[in-house]
């Protein structure tokens, strides 16, 4: 056994695993017939990052949703789970009502917004009791939602996320996936800073400085200006 910083612990030679990046990229979603599957997710409008065969049979597809960070896989002899038994993959969107529109038009069949009338009740099969018509009352962050599946049953979440809970995101870094992501926070910004402006009885002229910090904080989950 050896000693690090005073305690008892066999570390094998590697580092401390707070200092390791583990970054989940990739997501595997079992389906029966990855050419229909192929065609699915290229009209969602989603990147196709590969499309590999091998000898053996085995065969591998990667997608990735516009503005994530981690693709989904599928293929032949990549997974022993069943056809469609994936659930509850989270997509996570600034406007639940815009993603919604968004996948339709491309040809995918969404649920009606809704949100939780109970813990949970946003995994639950649509058409049951759990899911409430309509965003949240409050449209709080986190609360709202839309699903749809895949041609095999796999079953994706819409979940509407405005802003983050503090400890969610690195404070050291801000980033925006998309185009969309950053308007959506520049949106928030403007009407966050009207109120400010409502607020000092004047117009601020340092309008751009109280816009970064708006987005910084919100983006990695710290309490937003006053």
């Amino acid at each position: 056994m050896s000693t690090v910083d005073g305690q008892d612990g066999d570390t094998g030679g590697m580092a401390n695993s707070a200092d390791v990046d583990l970054k989940l990229e990739v997501v595997v979603v079992p389906v029966a017939d990855a050419d229909r599957s192929k065609a699915f997710y290229a009209g969602l409008g989603w990147r196709l990052d590969a499309d590999f065969s091998f000898d053996n049979g085995f065969r591998v597809v990667q997608f990735t949703p516009p503005g994530s960070l981690c693709s989904v896989q599928f293929g032949t002899k990549i997974t022993g789970a069943p056809p469609g038994s994936a659930h509850g993959l989270y997509l996570i969107v600034s406007d639940v009502h815009a993603g919604r529109e968004e996948l339709m038009s491309r040809g995918a069949k969404v649920s009606e917004v809704f949100h939780s009338g109970t813990p949970g009740a946003q995994l639950d099969p649509e058409g049951t009791s759990g899911r409430v018509e309509g965003p949240d009352p409050d449209h709080k962050s986190y609360s709202s939602f839309a699903t749809f599946e895949d041609p095999d049953g796999n079953s994706w979440l819409l979940q509407e996320v405005t802003e983050r809970l503090p400890g969610r995101l690195d404070q050291a870094i801000t980033s925006f996936n998309s185009v969309g992501d950053l308007a959506g926070a520049l949106r928030r910004a403007e009407t966050a800073h009207g109120e400010h402006e409502k607020r000092i009885g004047r117009a601020d002229p340092d309008w751009p400085d109280w816009y970064a910090e708006h987005m910084v904080r919100e983006r990695s989950g710290q309490e937003l200006p006053a």
